[in-house]
């Protein structure tokens, strides 16, 4: 049985949710978004609540319950408050910059890495070496942020690359002399 499936998923204040078949749509201050629940799972809407529950009990509803009440109460979130992800470019010459819908990376390649920004991203560069991504979606910020970082992930031996602002580099000693 999950246990994370049984609690019901509470609605903020000021996002309208609508249920249409098993489409589950959120409106909020972040945006609009859309979830669509397998068939295995029900969804009801009742007092301010999405309870999501197995419509038989097998082995692919029980697996699926979690995940999908986890996706609905990120689904929430996200059109209410918005998900962040933060990276930190480390390197000399290594840098960032905002060109119109294009960030453009300069990571010491003989060209420079042009990644075009994916609608409902919205990215900020508030240092040549701070980059702030931002949208509803936690899967797509998440995606974005993973794409940036493997322009050129952090080395072991100087930490050189991008990485996250919360990531600890395991560091390995250089040669002996």
């Amino acid at each position: 049985m999950s246990r994370i499936g049984k609690h019901p998923v509470p609605v903020p204040q000021g996002v309208q949710v609508n249920l249409a078949g098993q489409t589950l749509t959120a409106k909020g201050p972040k945006g609009e978004l859309k979830l669509t629940i397998v068939d295995d799972l029900s969804v009801e809407l009742a007092d301010n609540k999405v309870t999501v529950k197995p419509r038989s009990v097998n082995r692919r509803s029980r697996s699926m319950w979690g995940m999908q009440r986890t996706l609905v109460s990120n689904l929430l979130k996200g059109v209410k408050d918005g998900y962040t992800r933060d990276l930190d470019i480390n390197g000399v010459g290594l840098r960032a910059a905002l060109q119109g819908k294009t960030l453009q990376l300069n990571m010491g390649f003989s060209h420079d890495v042009n990644y075009p920004i994916p609608a409902g991203i919205e990215i900020k560069v508030e240092k040549p070496t701070s980059i702030k991504i931002s949208g509803a979606d936690r899967q797509l910020v998440g995606q974005v942020a993973a794409d940036i970082r493997a322009v050129k992930p952090p080395e072991p031996y100087k930490g050189k690359g991008i990485k996250y602002s919360d990531e600890k580099i395991l560091r390995k000693e250089g040669k002996k002399k």
